[in-house]
């Protein structure tokens, strides 16, 4: 009789006990946090990682372009010899411009090289904590020219951070380019207006006063306990 009834009453129990529950026994949020701490990375470590590596790829691809085409320019232009693309309105022009990004500040090569130097070294000082996958576009856009202008200003005559940036690109009026002026500018014009609309870099989604001063979300009630 009494087996009868021990049956009927737990059919989904195991016929073997596992002792008494105690403080010490571990639930699923402390097995998770373990497994977490045993090796595993956790969720939260993933975002950051693809950011940094869309930043990377992104800034990559910028700096072989620009290696690419001015190591062309170079190559197949002359100086003061414009080659026409559309009328005299867009043409290949080389350029060897000291300033900073088309032609401005010339005669600061080196003050100019130590401030890009600075935006490299906080761009990447930014990754550690980059979780917005617009902000890693902009910052890698920024990081790729910056670093293209770089490679300029330290390997190209007339010498270490006194070194002439190579343009060839002109249109109309507009001062002569290459491809990591557009970048870098592009790339600021994108960070400011993320910054204009509420999206920080260490933010997926817009943030508002509103999600801001929100708390967490209501997590599910655990089940009742089983004191059968």
């Amino acid at each position: 009789m009494t087996t009868r009834l021990t049956c009927g009453i737990l059919p989904h129990r195991p016929v073997w006990d596992d002792g008494p529950v105690t403080d010490e026994t571990p639930g699923p949020l402390d097995r998770a946090t373990g497994a977490a701490a045993g090796g595993a990375a956790a969720p939260d470590e993933a975002p950051p990682r693809r950011r940094v590596r869309l930043l990377v790829s992104v800034a990559a691809v910028v700096l072989i372009c620009d290696i690419v085409t001015k190591v062309l320019a170079v190559k197949l232009l002359t100086p003061g010899q414009p080659v026409s693309i559309i009328g005299d309105t867009v043409t290949w022009t080389l350029v060897r411009n000291s300033g900073a990004a088309f032609s401005m500040a010339t005669g600061y090569t080196w003050a100019l090289t130590l401030v890009a130097t600075g935006v490299v070294i906080g761009i990447i000082w930014m990754g550690r904590r980059l979780v917005s996958p617009w902000w890693a576009l902009g910052l890698g856009m920024i990081l790729g020219g910056a670093t293209g202008n770089l490679v300029d200003r330290f390997f190209r005559s007339p010498g270490p951070l006194r070194g002439h940036v190579v343009d060839f690109f002109s249109v109309g009026w507009f001062p002569v380019f290459n491809v990591a002026d557009p970048s870098v500018v592009g790339g600021a014009i994108l960070l400011v207006a993320l910054s204009l609309f509420g999206f920080d870099f260490d933010s997926p989604t817009r943030r508002t006063p509103e999600s801001a001063a929100a708390t967490p979300a209501d997590r599910p009630a655990d089940p009742p306990a089983d004191n059968a």
